[in-house]
């Protein structure tokens, strides 16, 4: 799916404007990583609910236990329009415009049927300066997003220098102890540690690296619906500076 570029604001799709005013800047673990919350983030979060219900989900990659959509590509621009400014703020500035790309996402993969590296903790690259954001729009029994510390390694983010160590590492971890068992990571033990989490209230943005360790947190006593309005519904996106 092609990015999303910057560009100059557009007229407002109806129902899909955001609120930023609540945005707070937070730091967590002795590493110091940014963390962005903003609470209410639509001002119409029913928008958002009605329009996934129409969208055809489909499972996109392996890694991701569940089935994603498309966001519309003008509420994209309409988005980041106001919040690449603050991207700059948070996490640059880098003097490139960024862009976007961003999905519904669904998890519906019971527990018994992950694969093994769903069951860990991951990134979403090794580009630290590829920032995440999910917009959790749920109120299951299912929480947010957790982040953690690889134990034998010390490594909370993964850089592409980074990567073969840690990549290592873990295949030893697992050849002492096997694979963890077939559920969703809660403390990570016994190859992680929990740093920090976010509760993931219901229309509450996060912003951070996607390449800290982390994972979605699923309670795995409770049913995942495919059903956009009963299931674990989020809108996860990431952005990027444009190529120089």
């Amino acid at each position: 799916m092609a990015a999303t570029p910057a560009s100059p604001p557009h007229a407002p799709l109806a129902g899909w404007e955001i609120a930023l005013a609540s945005a707070r800047v937070e730091r967590f673990s002795s590493h110091n990583h940014t963390l962005v919350n903003v609470d209410g983030f639509l001002e119409s979060p029913e928008t958002a609910i009605s329009a996934a219900v129409l969208q055809k989900f489909a499972k996109i990659t392996p890694q991701y236990p569940g089935e994603r959509a498309p966001l519309d590509p003008g509420v994209c621009r309409m988005w980041l329009a106001q919040l690449a400014p603050l991207l700059d703020q948070w996490f640059g500035p880098y003097g490139r415009p960024w862009e976007m790309q961003a999905w519904y996402s669904l998890v519906t993969t019971p527990p018994a049927d992950l694969l093994p590296i769903q069951r860990l903790p991951h990134v979403d690259g090794t580009d630290p300066t590829q920032i995440a954001m999910m917009l959790y729009l749920h109120t299951t029994g299912h929480g947010g997003t957790a982040f953690f510390r690889h134990q034998s390694t010390g490594l909370e983010a993964l850089t592409a220098a980074d990567f073969p160590r840690y990549a290592s590492a873990l295949q030893a971890d697992v050849a002492k102890t096997g694979l963890p068992p077939a559920a969703y990571t809660t403390d990570g033990a016994p190859h992680f540690a929990r740093t920090h989490v976010v509760p993931g209230h219901f229309n509450q943005a996060v912003f951070y690296r996607g390449n800290i360790l982390h994972s979605g947190v699923i309670d795995n006593h409770t049913p995942l619906s495919a059903d956009p309005r009963a299931g674990r519904l989020t809108i996860n996106a990431f952005f990027r500076p444009a190529a120089g």
